[in-house]
């Protein structure tokens, strides 16, 4: 999976499995449960979250994509 500025933080979780590990590295702080935070997530793009939290988008899409190919988010990559 390409992971894109437009690409739902949902669609990653979903491929992926939990990735809040990798979002605390930028400062972005665990809401809930896995379970909470796939329904938060199913309508917010990753340019969405980048700005909400303040972090350069360009930064957050190589930090994701990284841990994901190296399968950092929960094992399931």
């Amino acid at each position: 999976m390409e992971i894109t500025k437009d690409t739902k933080v949902y669609d990653i979780l979903e491929e992926y499995g939990d990735i809040a590990d990798v979002m605390e590295v930028f400062g972005v702080k665990r809401v809930g449960t896995y379970s909470l935070r796939r329904v938060i997530t199913r309508f917010l793009t990753v340019e969405r979250a980048a700005k909400i939290h303040k972090v350069p988008l360009d930064e957050m899409l190589s930090h994701l994509e990284k841990a994901t190919q190296s399968g950092h988010a929960d094992g399931r990559a």
